[in-house]
């Protein structure tokens, strides 16, 4: 090439090379936009401000508040038997070992390798005729080769503290499987109690009804009463042995329910004993609420850890805008010919060492489109956080709605039902006295049944209601520590370089 056009192409070299940096390194102002709500932030309602307050979190076996031991036996069997704790469990060691396995990327990297092999050497032309022409000799070597990435961009290890956030993340939500676990349990030993006692509010129905079934036959042997009224009492019976079957029916799937739960069979959900529960004092708000809820409910804590990995993710992929440099090497020995292990002799000693550098200049935008993949990552995660935090304090504002509405039903429910016994009562000792006829009985049983109904359904609904505020204040796993700083979840500032 004349000298002339050499120079003149050189500037245009130059100039191409400066355009390729520019466009590849620059960021193209893509960055998050998300910012995480701070707990006290978020303004609470009365229900909230309200409530009478201890200071005091769930603790750990929070269901021993309801004093049934069956119940407290068979949570210890789930924890430690169930099937979806053991997938969370496994998740978190998973978690745990690609966390491994990206700090070991960060490390001295260093592999052996060797070969021995015949070797056939023709005659052509890119052998020659020389000294191994049409001959067969070992060719063997040996060689240790090792690299280490400098990581002067911290992409290395931004992705270690990515992976160890996940970890600390998979962490956190197999306490909240764990939780949930507990809750569906109590949840549905709740339901098992009121199944028995809507069977006991049935089986006493059955037994009044034939009490009158008799009685309405003695007034027909007497000669006061009729056959009408014998047909009338004879009516119910049929549909109250059909609710006892359907009660029985819904007892034995309670049973199946929670034995499944537990990770058992339904043979072991059959030696199910009929519940005991009973709940004292009502549970009281932590003095610290909302602010020391972020380390307390473990689907808020995992959502934390999230949003600070996604930041790792940025800072991962800012590092990829920049120059990777490696320092890598080998040692080995090779011979070709002489004796099987020849080549381990010292004169046949080789060794390389020296920095690789790799440069990204025209790529099509796939960087660029990393950053944004990651900034909009980290923006979901901060959403998803956001979100998890305003649930969480719904949740509890509408557990402490529901409790202080449970309460005052159970009294108005408890009045009802005597207002309800009462008025059987008298029509009962009427109609025995020939004062009155059988409707007005049964319409006073009717309304007596309804009413018994109802007052256990209250009952179980407060009991319920309990479980599920201590759920919605974590339920007494706390995660101590182990919860990102605000630091941690910042997201990272573009650097100024790729600005």
């Amino acid at each position: 090439m004349p000298r002339r056009i050499n120079r003149a192409l050189l500037p245009l070299s130059v100039l191409a090379l400066s355009l390729g940096l520019g466009g590849c390194i620059g960021t193209g102002g893509i960055a998050p936009q998300g910012k995480a709500l701070e707990a006290n932030e978020l303004a609470t309602d009365e229900a909230i401000a309200h409530a009478a307050r201890d200071a005091n979190w769930p603790t750990a076996q929070w269901w021993q508040a309801y004093g049934d031991p069956q119940l407290n036996r068979w949570i210890d069997l789930a924890v430690q038997g169930s099937p979806t704790l053991a997938m969370a469990a496994a998740r978190v060691r998973q978690a745990q070992s690609l966390a491994g396995v990206a700090e070991a990327a960060e490390s001295l990297q260093i592999n052996g390798e060797s070969t021995l092999k015949r070797h056939n050497w023709p005659t052509d032309q890119f052998y020659g005729p020389g000294e191994l022409a049409n001959t067969t000799t070992w060719d063997n070597n040996a060689a240790l080769g090792f690299s280490y990435a400098l990581d002067l961009w911290g992409r290395e290890s931004n992705s270690t503290e990515r992976a160890v956030d996940l970890a600390h993340m998979s962490a956190a939500e197999a306490r909240q499987a764990q939780l949930e676990l507990q809750n569906n349990i109590v949840r549905a030993y709740i339901e098992l109690s009121l199944h028995y006692a809507q069977r006991d509010i049935v089986a006493a129905t059955l037994k009044q009804q034939q009490q009158i079934l008799e009685l309405a036959q003695k007034r027909l042997d007497g000669g006061i009463g009729t056959h009408f009224e014998v047909s009338q009492a004879e009516t119910p019976l049929p549909e109250t042995h059909r609710q006892l079957d359907a009660l029985d029916e819904e007892i034995a799937l309670s049973r199946n329910q929670i034995a499944a739960l537990a990770g058992k069979g339904p043979g072991a959900g059959a030696q199910l004993e009929r519940p005991s529960l009973s709940l004292g004092a009502a549970l009281k708000l932590p003095s610290a609420l909302p602010a020391e809820l972020l380390g307390q409910r473990p689907d808020v804590v995992a959502s934390r850890w999230q949003v600070a990995a996604q930041a790792r993710g940025i800072d991962v992929a800012h590092a990829g805008f920049y120059p990777n440099v490696d320092l890598v090497g080998s040692l080995g020995y090779m011979a070709t010919g002489g004796g099987a292990l020849e080549f381990l002799t010292g004169k046949k000693l080789n060794y390389n060492v020296g920095p690789a550098i790799s440069l990204p200049i025209f790529d099509g935008g796939r960087l660029r489109a990393e950053l944004g993949e990651a900034s909009a990552g980290y923006d979901i995660a901060v959403a998803h956080y956001n979100q998890t935090l305003v649930n969480a304090l719904k949740n509890i504002s509408d557990q402490l709605i529901r409790r202080e509405s449970m309460d005052k039903q159970q009294t108005f429910a408890a009045e009802s039902v005597a207002t309800a016994q009462k008025t059987y009562d008298i029509a009962m000792i009427a109609y025995q006295r020939g004062l009155t006829d059988y409707l007005n009985v049964l319409n006073a049983q009717t309304l007596l049944f309804k009413q018994q109904q109802v007052q256990q359904q209250v009952q179980a609904a407060r009991l319920s209601a309990h479980a599920e505020l201590v759920t919605a204040l974590g339920g007494g796993l706390g995660a101590g520590n182990d919860v990102p700083t605000f630091e941690q979840t910042a997201a990272p500032k573009t650097p100024a370089l790729l600005r």
